[in-house]
């Protein structure tokens, strides 16, 4: 039976002052700057998971043989820590990123942690570097944590590699929009797919994202923020945008999502807004969405809101969608829609504590 995997901390690292602290959580941005420490363990063959531990956060030493800089065996999760009003610090549904994890690992042959380590080094991360979660009342600020995974066996040949390295980053983040809701435009990106059936699409690879930064290039290319991908082999249906999901609002009060395929990450933020879409009167419906379908619903003023959403951003509303020769927005107004604010407001509400967790979602890490 194999040791638990647990996470002592490094004694004597170097830490930031308080000065130099609150002068970065002043204003953070998104994904500058990281705390004092970082969450490292490794897993090796026939041992297992070991040599856990809290160290200084700061390069990582690798072979330039190592298997994930050849073969692109990796995986991440990504994850917030939210301050409430009493101190304390809570994370949103972090079991199922654990879940998750465990799934992009069984695909790319890597080596899976429990449920329980996977939130125990969350817990001994934010711990040591409690003093760098935002405050409750910095606005929609938080601590924005990255587990990742990767092949850093030394060895030049096509196999699951033999060592594997864990790590969880954390990064101090403020409001995604700092200046208040503001709808994107999206390019229907028919030259390139995100994902193909049978291929990594619903795990949580760097691969994913990178296959995506040459669609989005092309909808900035043709005046939008990004693009939305179909599916690879008909681009027919709709699938999901380079790193959020997409939903649509009906006039007869449905939430739309287009169905886990295979080719689609299943998002946490996605999830729960399906479940919480049946408190604000919303029946939410999981299936495929032909693109003409969104084109005729916006036309037609069936499709009233559109949104994406993920763990970054929470929500971003969704204005224009354009094509080679047309465009159309389902906004009536220009304004962003009711339900998206709302479903927004009401996901923040629980991660923040500042309405009842009946789901039974919220973690406590410190």
């Amino acid at each position: 039976m194999s040791t638990p995997l647990t996470f002592p901390v490094d004694a004597d690292v170097p830490r930031r002052t308080a000065e130099e602290r609150e002068a970065i959580l002043a204003n953070p941005g998104f994904g500058k700057h990281f705390t004092d420490h970082m969450a490292t363990a490794t897993w090796t063959d026939g041992e297992g998971w070991h040599d856990g531990r809290v160290q200084a956060y700061g390069p990582i030493t690798l072979m330039p043989s190592a298997a994930v800089l050849h073969y692109a065996q990796e995986i991440f999760e990504g994850l917030k820590a939210y301050r409430h009003e009493d101190g304390s610090v809570w994370s949103f549904r972090p079991e199922a990123n654990a879940a998750r994890m465990a799934r992009s690992a069984a695909r790319l042959t890597l080596p899976s942690l429990t449920e329980e380590e996977f939130v125990d080094s969350l817990r001994a991360l934010v711990a040591v570097d409690v003093d760098w979660v935002p405050a409750h009342d910095a606005g929609e600020a938080s601590l924005y944590l990255r587990p990742f995974m990767y092949a850093s066996e030394a060895f030049l040949g096509v196999r699951p590699a033999k060592e594997v390295t864990y790590s969880v980053i954390a990064s101090p983040a403020g409001p995604y929009f700092s200046g208040g809701l503001n709808p994107v435009s999206l390019w229907i990106s028919t030259q390139y797919a995100r994902a193909g059936e049978g291929g990594t699409g619903a795990a949580k690879c760097g691969g994913n994202y990178a296959s995506s930064l040459a669609g989005q290039l092309e909808g900035i290319e043709h005046g939008c923020d990004q693009a939305v991908f179909l599916d690879s082999s008909t681009h027919t249906y709709i699938e999901e945008l380079g790193g959020m999901n997409l939903f649509f609002v009906t006039r007869d009060n449905r939430l739309l999502t287009p169905e886990l395929t295979g080719t689609i990450l299943e998002g946490v933020t996605r999830a729960s807004f399906l479940e919480l879409s049946k408190e604000l009167g919303l029946t939410p419906e999981e299936r495929r969405i032909p693109i003409e379908e969104w084109k005729d619903g916006a036309a037609s003023g069936e499709i009233t809101e559109v949104f994406a959403c993920g763990t970054a951003a929470v929500v971003t509303p969704v204005g224009e969608l354009r094509w080679d020769g047309g465009s159309c927005d389902a906004r009536r107004d220009g304004a962003v829609g009711e339900v998206t604010r709302t479903i927004r407001e009401r996901l923040l509400d629980i991660q923040y504590g500042r309405a009842e967790d009946t789901h039974g979602w919220l973690t406590r890490l410190a």
